[in-house]
């Protein structure tokens, strides 16, 4: 079934041409959106191509079913998977090279439906200029509270949020500030997105079942400094994350939270007991992505009858921040979305030793994020709203990112 959107530059038709050509035709397509996936989709009747713009699913095209079967069989190839296999998931990697523009990391699954396989294939840039703490879009408060959480010499630091809401580009970044050649850095990850020059980056291969527990137990016996586990998924290794940020390393990971103290929670869950997880726990960083709006287009409304609209993070705000309400229009320069890339909004939660003493205690989750509130802690809500009043984001946006129930005041109520 074919859908209809109502934004012209996405749409793109390539059933002329060879099905080589076809899919350079449309990597390079969602390139240049600076689309995050491409997707290949099986339908009855057609091959629909989609790509995830900014966070949003949009249809690039369909192609005739005879044409996408070919175009993903040379992705197969491409990737080095097995091109008879149709009824296993599969993993590839493809190094996708553009003349004069910069080679496209592209990280392939395939797995079985219906009506065929589809195909995910995640773009990666080899140049991408993200890795960078500056580039995140933390605040100036939340900057300075990550820096120094970094310069810890051992410890847990854990960054918490839903699937692709930039946790794995946080740690990257994170990771290359703390490079300065003088320390060994260890990485464990599934799978390895950028190569870090300086750090020993190793990949799970669930093929061979080696996973995340007995590669961080090859690592600790490698000597690191630093070890940055990509996403802590079991008790065993949450208990060696933190057995290993208590016997000297920093120890960096990411963990499904939805807030900053939801990842203390989730660690106990995993059987973490409350004494190691206190002593070893220096930071939580929670995260989300929203759109920010196109500067050619975005509207602007005055606030001058709604003065008290941004009363909540006026602490935060400057001079002449929080006097217009910026939304969405929409132009060529952002395809008729209204918006021209994503940020990141934050909820840095530093271990305080009153918040540790805490930990040990037992206190709820609830009490310890009030107390955190309490002492100047800036929730992700009110991050969020920041943005809006400097104009970076829309009030829609953040609806429709930020869950509801952490809107409010003292948002985990």
């Amino acid at each position: 079934m074919k859908i209809d959107y109502p934004f012209p530059d996405f749409q793109i038709d390539v059933r002329d041409e060879s099905p080589e050509q076809a899919v350079a035709t449309l990597i390079d397509f969602a390139a240049d959106l600076n689309a995050s996936d491409l997707f290949f989709v099986c339908n009855e009747d057609e091959v629909a191509v989609m790509v995830r713009h900014l966070g949003i699913f949009r249809q690039l095209t369909t192609l005739p079913v005879e044409l996408g079967r070919h175009c993903m069989g040379h992705i197969k190839a491409e990737a080095g998977l097995d091109h008879a296999e149709h009824r296993r998931p599969q993993d590839g990697r493809w190094l996708h090279e553009r003349p004069g523009k910069p080679k496209i990391d592209l990280r392939i699954n395939t797995i079985p439906t219906l009506y065929g396989e589809d195909f995910s294939l995640r773009l990666l840039i080899r140049d991408a200029h993200l890795l960078d703490i500056d580039n995140l879009g933390l605040l100036d408060q939340e900057r300075d509270q990550l820096l120094e959480l970094l310069h810890s010499p051992s410890g847990l630091i854990l960054v918490t949020g839903p699937t692709g809401s930039g946790k794995t580009t946080t740690l990257y970044a994170a990771l290359n500030h703390l490079h300065d050649g003088e320390r060994k850095i260890n990485t464990i990850e599934d799978p390895i997105e950028f190569a870090l020059s300086g750090a020993r980056q190793a990949q799970v291969n669930h093929h061979l079942k080696v996973d995340f527990p007995e590669l961080l137990r090859s690592v600790l016996r490698q000597a690191p400094d630093i070890i940055m586990i990509g996403e802590i998924r079991d008790s065993v290794t949450a208990a060696t994350a933190v057995r290993a940020a208590n016997s000297g390393h920093l120890v960096l990971a990411t963990l499904h939270a939805p807030i900053s103290t939801g990842a203390i929670q989730s660690m106990l869950g995993l059987g973490v007991p409350p004494h190691f997880l206190g002593e070893s726990l220096r930071g939580v960083l929670a995260q989300q992505l929203v759109r920010t709006l196109c500067p050619e287009c975005k509207r602007s409304f005055d606030l001058s009858h709604w003065p008290a609209i941004f009363d909540d993070v006026k602490t935060w705000l400057k001079p002449g921040e929080g006097e217009l309400l910026y939304a969405a229009n929409g132009c060529r320069a952002c395809h008729m979305t209204g918006y021209a890339g994503r940020t990141g909004v934050f909820e840095v939660l530093p271990i305080t030793p009153n918040l540790r003493r805490m930990i040990l205690a037992g206190d709820s989750c609830q009490k310890i994020r009030e107390n955190a509130i309490d002492h100047g802690m800036i929730e992700i809500r009110q991050a969020a709203m920041i943005k809006v009043a400097r104009g970076q984001t829309s009030s829609e946006e953040v609806l429709r990112v930020i869950p509801s129930e952490y809107l409010g005041p003292r948002g985990a109520d």
